[in-house]
């Protein structure tokens, strides 16, 4: 599983100087303990949760009012509360810095490149505040959106937060069933779009499906122009105006912000959907920023002027992850549109060029890159890149070694993993621990992580489902339209009682660290043994012939026989020399339980917007049974390939 030296390990200077080893310092002062090790702050930091989350609040300036308490009924994780008489405002604390210097930097492609300043940032959330408070966004009320990963959508979502009403967003690249499968829930105030995207170098048209899906939601457009015509299409909406248009009528003025409780919604975000509509997962402003201060600041080691890249679109919950860095004062990178054009080099000129301390991206983007054969450590100067983070799926052995290979050889990779569910990582990088091939560094510092076997018992050195034994602040405030809370203790706390079962199926490693197997319910069962879908991934995506690949359990006999799906280089064809490798691959890589029982070419696999493959709606389509929304994958059509499979019926 793992190497025998580490990849990389920290400098004196980090163990020392970094962000995690002096708040380390402070809190075993603060708490008359010695922390000698990351284990033991961790260790406090799960124990004592009230005196950890107060002691980031104070670490990060948060602004607002703590109260006297910082976490009541603590032993229940659906009753516990953290800082209940606690009340801020989440835009006042991203828009605390002012200046010239570069908030947000944007690229959409080769197309359009501009930057805001922190009064610019400042100015335009300042007329969006007041263009939307005479609206009557207020409280509470949803605004959504449907939007490029640009300036202007941040703008938005501070503007709304600031006067306390819920954010939530999705790509353009969404169908139009997609978008109001998300927003038909939760029926929103606004509804804000732009004209048309960029997308390896072709201009997409979205003007219908605003139309359509303006038409469905009653409610204002607000037009965003980027890439076409926004006053046309805001002249042919009902009741459709153009942002300059929605701000023209307000000078800029110093911010107002409402400070409201803790678990006051922030942010709807929804689950994949692919197994039927959408869950809408309601995160608190509270919750949301205080776990992204500690894994910004602590974590990854941000501090202000740092710039900060994660490649990500608004329909990924990597997008709210990354808006928050705007409150330690780092300056966002934004991109908008494909890393692969016009050639693979696209995002490491950009990383040069504007200087990235942190680069995160998919692993998906990770195997793509080596295996398109860029070697971005011979061709870009990365110097200032300290971390580079990679999540999605679980990334491979061979990834960890082609970033240091490839990419650069002191940088510190961290593989994260959480998702959605949290808004944020339970297992993530640690800048005071070795990085080892192919590990997951290990838990979040105020998560208390743990892999439990079918009997709910912690185990070690097996494979197990990923849990978190306490609560923490970014969890959900609810579900919405779940009005006695049965959705949300369906999707976690049915397992196992008054734990959060997440739904990673993992395993602890000899160095303390986590390796993510896939989703515990895509778990293969071939004879009654576990197999996670990664372990064979990471076999089979070595082979130069295979693009990517994709397994499932199919029903079988009266027992679960695995199938694996690959997607060959332009030109290969599946022939029983190349069967024969993969087979022999798999057996000496992995075992022999790993071997498929069946290996099928077919010309597409079928993920999320995203980029997930999704491994349930194909054993859906496999198995004859319908699949309930298709409108959250990427590329539909692609399910047409595994229906009705010959090879399958023997």
């Amino acid at each position: 599983m793992t190497s025998e030296l580490p990849l990389w390990e920290p400098s004196q200077d980090i163990l020392t100087k970094s962000p995690m080893a002096l708040f380390m310092k402070a809190a075993g002062a603060a708490a008359a303990r010695d922390f000698e090790t990351y284990d033991d702050l961790h260790a406090w930091s799960v124990a004592d949760r009230g005196a950890f989350w107060t002691a980031i609040w104070d670490r990060c300036d948060v602004i607002g009012d703590k109260g006297q308490v910082a976490l009541e009924n603590g032993d229940d994780m659906l009753a516990a509360r953290f800082f209940p008489e606690g009340r801020l405002n989440f835009a006042e604390n991203l828009l605390r810095k002012t200046g010239a210097g570069d908030a947000i930097i944007f690229r959409g492609e080769d197309k359009v490149s501009y930057r805001w300043s922190w009064d610019d940032l400042r100015a335009r959330v300042s007329r969006l505040q007041q263009a939307f408070a005479a609206m009557g966004i207020g409280e509470g009320d949803r605004v959504a959106a449907m939007m490029p990963n640009m300036p202007e959508t941040i703008a938005a979502m501070l503007a709304a937060a600031s006067l306390g009403a819920i954010w939530s967003s999705c790509s353009p690249d969404f169908g139009e069933q997609g978008v109001l499968d998300r927003f038909g829930q939760i029926e929103p105030k606004l509804f804000i779009a732009c004209d048309a995207y960029w997308y390896a170098g072709k201009l997409q048209d979205v003007s219908g499906k605003v139309k359509a899906v303006a038409a469905k939601l009653g409610v204002p457009v607000l037009v965003v122009h980027y890439a076409g015509d926004a006053e046309a299409l805001a002249a042919a909406l009902p009741d459709g105006r153009t942002l300059d248009a929605l701000m023209a009528p307000f000078e800029a003025r110093p911010l107002e912000f409402t400070r409201l409780p803790f678990r006051h919604p922030l942010y709807i975000l929804f689950s994949s959907g692919t197994t039927g509509v959408p869950k809408c997962i309601v995160h608190s402003a509270g919750g949301t920023l205080l776990q992204h201060l500690k894994e910004h600041h602590l974590h990854c080691g941000l501090v202000e002027n740092d710039r900060l890249f994660y490649f990500t679109t608004c329909g990924w919950m990597m997008w709210n992850w990354l808006v928050s860095g705007l409150a330690l004062g780092t300056t966002l990178c934004l991109f908008d549109g494909s890393p692969f054009h016009p050639d693979g080099n696209v995002l490491f000129d950009y990383a040069q060029d504007e200087r990235f301390a942190v680069f995160g991206t998919s692993a998906k983007y990770i195997d793509a890159v080596r295996k398109g054969g860029f070697t971005p450590r011979t061709t870009h100067d990365l110097s200032s890149l300290r971390l580079l983070t990679s999540t999605g799926s679980p990334l491979s052995p061979e990834g960890f070694s082609f970033v240091y290979e490839g990419i650069k050889p002191d940088v510190q990779l961290a593989s994260i993993s959480g998702g959605t569910d949290i808004v944020s990582c339970f297992v993530l990088g640690i800048p005071l621990k070795p990085v080892w091939r192919g590990e997951i560094q290990g838990p979040g510092l105020g998560l208390a992580m743990d892999v439990w076997n079918e009997d709910g018992q912690p185990v070690r050195g097996e494979k197990g489902e990923l849990v978190c034994t306490r609560a923490f602040p970014s969890m959900p405030v609810m579900f919405w339209n779940d009005p006695d809370g049965a959705k949300y203790k369906a999707a976690y706390f049915e397992r196992f009682d008054n734990i959060w079962c997440h739904g990673d199926f993992a395993e602890w490693t000899s160095h303390g660290g986590i390796v993510i197997h896939g989703r515990s319910d895509a778990t293969l069962n071939p004879g009654g043994v576990r197999i996670g879908t990664a372990e064979i991934y990471n076999q089979v995506e070595q082979l130069e012939e295979i693009v990517e690949a994709l397994c499932i359990g199919q029903d079988w006999d009266d027992d679960v026989r695995v199938v694996l799906f690959v997607r060959l280089v332009p030109g290969r064809v599946l022939d029983e020399a190349l069967e024969k490798t993969i087979r022999t691959k798999i057996r000496t890589g992995a075992s022999p339980r790993h071997v498929p029982a069946k290996i099928i070419q077919v010309a597409d696999i079928p993920r999320t917007k995203s980029g997930k493959i999704v491994e349930l709606a194909v054993r859906e389509v496999v198995h004859g049974r319908p699949v309930k929304n298709k409108e959250a994958l990427a590329n539909p059509e692609a399910l047409d390939l595994f229906a009705d499979l010959a090879t399958l019926k023997s």
